[in-house]
C-alpha cells in the first residue's frame, strides 16, 4: 500500500487530554445513543491531516516541571531523544515501505494480487493496535462499535489503500508522491462543496501551486520520451493517482466526521475498521487477485512482503509517539520531511535528468507544501 501505511493517509488526529478515552462503551443502549447522535458540521482543512491525539504519555510531556518550576534537564533530553528517535524510525519506515512495495508490484507475478496485498496490511495494522491496546501496554483503550455504522467508512477504507496500491503499481515513485500532495485542495473543495466548510484566504492560495505543479507533472510525465531508460507514467497513471486522490480525500473527511459524531479518537476508529476491512477484502481474494504460487516467485519476494508488514506496524506505533509527545505540528513537519524524501529519491533512481521538463512541476509542488 501505500504506504502502508495505513500508512495512513496515508492521518493521526488531535485530541483533548482527558477525553473518553479511559472509557469502553460495552452497553448496548449507551452505543445505540452514541450512534444517534447528530453530525451538523464536518472538521476544518487542518483537523484532516493530523490523527487525534492519544492520551499524554508521562515520559512524553515536555511541560512538566520540577517543584521549583525549572524543567527536569536529564528527562527533558531523555524526551527529545526518545522524540527525535521516533520521528526519525517514522521517516525512514514511510520512505522504505514506499520503495518496498514499489519492488514487490514490479514482479508481474505480484501486479494481480492487489486485494491480497491490501488485506494482509489491514490484518497487520488490526493486530498492531490489539496490542497496543492490551492492559500490559494499554497505549489507548478500544472503544467497540456496531458492525453496520462502520460499513461504509471500511469500505472507502480499502478503496483508498487498493487504489493508493494500484497507482503505485503503475506509476513512477515521483509521480505517485507528488500526486498525493492534491489531498489538501481536494479535501478543502469536498469541504467547501459538501460541508460549506471554508479555509482562510492565504491558506486558500498556497493552494494554486500546488495544484499547479501536479498538473505540470501530469501532463509532462506521460509525453517524456528522450529517456527510454527511465520509468515512464502513462495516463493510466495519472488516471489511478487522480482516483486514489479522490477516494483518499472522501475518506479523510469521512474520518473527521465519524469522530465527531461517534467521540473516538483515530486509533479507536481505526481499530474499528481495520479487521472488518480485512474480512470485506478477503473474501474478494477468490474473484479478483492470482496468488503466485510459492515455489515460483522469487524468494526475496515474499521476505519484502514481511518487511512490508512490519514497516507499516512501525509506522503506526511511531506515529503514536509522535503525535502524543509532540502535537500535530510535529508530526507535519515529519510528513513533509518524508513527502521531499521520497521525491528526491524517486527521481534519482527514475535516472531522470533534473533538466526534465516535469522537474519544473516537481520544484513547485514541493516548494508549495514546505514554505
Amino acid at each position: 500500500m501505500g504506504r502502508g501505511s495505513m500508512s495512513q493517509p496515508s492521518s493521526p488526529i488531535k485530541t483533548r487530554h482527558g477525553e473518553r478515552n479511559s472509557i469502553v462503551l460495552d452497553d448496548s443502549d449507551a452505543t445505540e445513543k452514541r450512534e444517534s447522535r447528530s453530525e451538523s458540521s464536518s472538521a476544518t482543512l487542518l483537523e484532516m491531516d493530523v490523527i487525534e491525539e492519544p492520551r499524554k504519555l508521562d515520559y512524553l510531556d515536555l511541560e512538566k516541571q520540577n517543584g521549583d518550576g525549572s524543567r527536569p534537564k536529564d528527562k527533558l533530553g531523555n524526551t527529545r531523544a526518545r522524540l527525535t528517535l521516533w520521528m526519525t524510525l517514522n521517516t525512514v519506515a514511510t520512505v522504505a515501505i514506499v520503495f518496498t512495495n514499489k519492488a514487490i508490484f514490479d514482479d508481474p507475478s505480484f501486479r494481480q494480487s492487489q486485494v491480497a496485498f491490501a488485506t494482509f496490511h489491514l490484518f497487520v495494522t488490526a493486530l498492531t493496535l490489539y496490542i497496543l491496546s492490551r492492559p500490559f501496554i494499554s497505549l489507548f483503550v478500544p472503544s467497540p462499535m456496531r458492525l453496520r455504522p462502520m460499513l461504509p467508512l471500511a469500505t472507502t477504507m480499502c478503496l483508498n489503500v487498493i487504489f493508493q496500491n494500484l497507482s503505485l503499481t503503475y506509476s513512477s515513485i515521483t509521480f505517485y508522491q507528488i500526486a498525493r500532495i492534491l489531498f489538501t485542495p481536494m479535501v478543502a473543495l469536498i469541504n467547501f462543496l459538501f460541508y460549506q466548510k471554508s479555509i482562510p484566504r492565504k491558506a486558500a492560495y498556497t493552494l494554486v501551486p500546488m495544484c499547479l505543479g501536479v498538473f505540470i507533472i501530469s501532463y509532462y510525465e506521460p509525453k517524456s520520451t528522450a529517456h527510454p531508460e527511465a520509468e515512464q507514467t502513462s495516463m493510466l497513471s495519472v488516471f489511478l493517482a487522480l482516483t486514489s486522490v479522490l477516494i483518499g480525500s472522501v475518506y479523510t473527511v469521512w474520518i473527521a466526521s465519524y469522530q465527531r459524531k461517534f467521540e473516538m479518537n483515530g486509533f479507536q476508529l481505526l481499530y474499528n475498521q481495520a479487521p472488518i476491512g480485512g474480512v470485506m477484502l478477503m473474501v474478494l481474494i477468490p474473484w479478483t487477485d492470482k496468488i503466485p504460487v510459492v515455489q515460483e516467485a522469487p524468494a526475496n519476494k515474499w521476505m519484502m512482503i514481511l518487511i512490508s508488514g512490519g514497516l507499516a506496524a512501525l509506522i503506526n506505533l511511531s506515529q503514536f509517539f509522535i503525535i502524543a509527545g509532540a502535537g500535530a505540528v510535529s508530526s507535519t513537519v515529519v510528513g513533509h520531511v518524508k513527502t521531499c524524501a521520497i521525491v528526491a529519491l524517486g527521481w534519482i533512481i527514475s535516472r531522470r535528468p533534473v533538466t526534465d521538463r516535469s522537474a519544473f512541476g516537481v520544484i513547485v509542488a514541493i516548494t508549495s507544501i514546505v514554505v
